[in-house]
């Protein structure tokens, strides 16, 4: 299939295609190599009347539409409204033969009345565990996987968790960037102005911090080492910024944009992952552990499935849970030889990239297509 008869791909987003770069954005960006994108986002409730904001995304191919709805506008208007918008969208762009590709089931609600080329589900969280998840959204996406010709897992715990409830379910665990973060192994540059003044050893966190975080073991840690400083790098979402501990050697720096990110790296002695263990937490599979190891960082991890496996199992992560066995897990990853690690990690991560993890799913897109093109002629 040559690059101009490719359908477009209109793709249905719960995250904000400017929120944090992570595995949509990755993808999709990728995808629109060869293919129109159109980057639907969750509405925006600030108007009067609906509308719908386009912008082209820096990122050649993708364009990214943003509805504007009436701020009590209810379930039912919102999802008329959002049809209306979304076949506005198709129409002026002349969309005719296109992929749908979810990442939110509750998008349904306004787009089930399409017929795609083929319908792509990329499940990357069990969004129902997620705090504030809509109560009709595991039905939803019981709706979706009936739909859907290509189930994509984000994670092995993901896949485990999906493969018997649907025919082609396949496991797409995180990749990584490893020139873009490998980056922070040679520290070009000036330290960001924010981090600079923040004293040795420093260890750090990139991501979203919202309710998967254990703030209680950060606090711990932070009171058990006041030496140590703790460098958090990410927005706030979904949880009271009060919430978080506040402590001398505890550093919430903000959001950063993901160019940003490996010169943060870069000046931390330990890269940590202290998710708490609940049920927003049971089938994550944290982009971040690849990252971290790609910018040459040892990483210490709660126990976590998808970073335990394959990454405390190889020798490239610590795990642990308690406070105290914590700061034993940090003390050790800033004593050890860093040579034997990245050795190890640069094998793995070698096989990790996000070139070919598309690549594989452009194939099985490809499959798809061609599947529902035949199930089409035989009718």
């Amino acid at each position: 299939m040559d690059a101009r008869s490719q359908p477009d791909v209109i793709c249905f987003s719960h995250l904000r295609f400017n929120f944090v770069f992570q595995r949509p954005q990755h993808l999709l960006t990728r995808c629109a190599r060869r293919r129109r994108v159109f980057f639907f986002e969750e509405p925006v409730l600030d108007g009067e009347l609906p509308r719908l904001e386009e912008v082209a995304a820096e990122h050649p191919g993708v364009r990214v539409a943003t509805p504007h709805l009436p701020a009590g506008a209810g379930t039912s208007r919102a999802a008329a409204m959002q049809r209306e918008l979304l076949d506005g969208m198709m129409k002026r762009h002349a969309i005719q033969d296109y992929v749908l590709w979810y990442y939110t089931p509750m998008a349904l609600s306004f787009s089930r009345h399409l017929v795609p080329a083929a319908t792509v589900y990329d499940c990357m969280d069990e969004l129902s565990a997620f705090a504030g998840a809509p109560p009709s959204l595991k039905q939803r996406e019981a709706e979706l996987l009936r739909r859907a010709d290509l189930v994509l897992a984000g994670g092995a715990s993901l896949y485990e968790a999906k493969r018997a409830l649907h025919p082609s379910v396949h496991a797409l665990p995180s990749s990584v960037d490893v020139a873009h973060f490998a980056r922070a192994r040679s520290a070009p540059g000036a330290e960001p102005a924010d981090q600079a003044a923040i004293p040795r050893p420093r260890l750090g966190f990139f991501g979203v911090l919202d309710e998967r975080m254990d703030l209680e073991l950060i606090a711990a840690v932070a009171s058990l080492r006041p030496d140590w400083q703790i460098v958090l790098v990410g927005p706030v979402v979904k949880i009271d910024p009060a919430a978080l501990p506040r402590a001398p050697n505890i550093h919430v720096l903000g959001q950063k944009r993901y160019e940003e990110l490996p010169a943060y790296l870069a000046g931390w002695d330990v890269a940590l992952l202290p998710f708490a263990r609940n049920e927003a937490t049971r089938f994550i599979s944290p982009t971040k552990t690849p990252e971290y190891l790609a910018g040459g960082k040892p990483v210490v991890s709660t126990s976590i499935r998808d970073v335990v496996q394959p990454y405390g199992e190889l020798g490239l992560a610590r795990i642990a849970d308690a406070p105290r066995d914590f700061v034993a897990a940090v003390e050790a990853a800033l004593a050890e030889d860093r040579g034997p690690l990245l050795a190890r990690a640069d094998d793995l991560l070698g096989r990790s990239s996000w070139d070919a993890t598309w690549a594989r799913i452009e194939r099985l897109l490809e499959g798809a297509l061609e599947g529902r093109a035949r199930a089409a002629a035989a009718e």
